[in-house]
C-alpha cells in the first residue's frame, strides 16, 4: 500500500503529524495531508491484468509560516523522488486560508506500486 510507505517516508519530517485527508483538532505546526487525486488507470487487452498500480496523491502542508510550508514541500519533493520514485507531477502551489491564517503548499506526485 503507497499510503504506508509515504508516511513512513514523511514522519519524521514532522513529528508523526501526517494524515489522510484532515488533520485532528488541534493538531501542531506544521503538519501534512495527504490524498490519492487519481491516477492512470490500467486497460488490459490481454488475459493477464499488469501486476502494477498508479496513483496520483496530492501532499499538502500547512504550517502558521509560509517560509515553512514551502521549504517543507520542497524536502517532502526531494525525499519521495529519491526513496519512492515518484514522479513529480507539477511545480508546488502555495496557499493561504483565510479562516484559519494558515499557508499551506501542495504538490502532486505519480506513484507506480
Amino acid at each position: 500500500m503507497i499510503e504506508l510507505q509515504i508516511m513512513s517516508a514523511i514522519s519524521s519530517m514532522v513529528d508523526g503529524r501526517i494524515y489522510p485527508d484532515t488533520a485532528p483538532a488541534g493538531t501542531g505546526f506544521p503538519y501534512v495531508l495527504y490524498q490519492q487525486v487519481g491516477g492512470r488507470a490500467i486497460n488490459v487487452l490481454e488475459a493477464k491484468p499488469m501486476s502494477k498500480k498508479n496513483a496520483r496523491i496530492q501532499i499538502m502542508v500547512w504550517s502558521e509560516k509560509r517560509v515553512e510550508s514551502t521549504s517543507l514541500i520542497s524536502a517532502i519533493q526531494d525525499k519521495l523522488v529519491t526513496e519512492l520514485r515518484a514522479y513529480v507531477e507539477g511545480a508546488s502551489v502555495s496557499e493561504y486560508d483565510f479562516d484559519s491564517g494558515l499557508y499551506g503548499s501542495r504538490q502532486d506526485f505519480s506513484f507506480w506500486f
